[in-house]
């Protein structure tokens, strides 16, 4: 299985933001990333009216779009009382052929190596002193002084990046 390595932290902390910078200075090492994000909300990322999102809606359980460019597969699930997804299932869906590290945002609270966001201003509680798998502490503020993690500056993508890169070439 491709490692995996997570940014954890609450709505609003800057997970995404801080993954768009990271993501190229990861690929500019040559790295390849996949991405894997859980959210909370409906998403539907096709267009209604569109001859995909009208298959689609026609009952099938899972659609594959192929184009030149991209590939993208959709499952349907109907049943509204559904779980949340699972992360080892989401996971076995990558071409893990095609792919170095897997980043992921959001399920925050599974057991698999992370990086915690965190901004004091916000005011949130820290989540490193409940999660032994975080294995940094990425803040545009101080470090509390009780953590012994590596600080990350959350202003420094590339020192983010290259943590990533050390980390998975110690073969995490």
């Amino acid at each position: 299985m491709t490692p995996i390595i997570g940014f954890a932290g609450y709505s609003g902390s800057g997970k995404t933001t801080l993954l768009e910078q990271v993501i190229p200075q990861l690929k500019q090492l040559g790295i390849r990333v996949g991405l894997l994000k859980h959210s909370h909300h409906s998403i539907d990322p096709d267009t209604p009216g569109k001859d995909s999102y009208r298959l689609r809606h026609a009952g099938c359980a899972q659609t594959l779009m192929a184009t030149k460019e991209r590939h993208m597969l959709y499952f349907e699930y109907p049943e509204p009382d559904r779980d949340e997804p699972e992360l080892q299932a989401c996971l076995k869906q990558f071409d893990h052929s095609q792919l170095d590290l897997i980043l992921v945002e959001g399920f925050r609270d599974q057991p698999f190596e992370k990086i915690e966001i965190h901004r004091p201003s916000y005011g949130k509680p820290l989540l490193y002193p409940q999660d032994s798998h975080i294995i940094a502490f990425a803040t545009d503020g101080n470090c509390p002084d009780d953590c012994t993690l590596p600080q990350l500056d959350l202003n420094k993508p590339e020192a983010v990046a290259a943590f990533i890169a050390d980390w998975l070439a110690k073969g995490n």
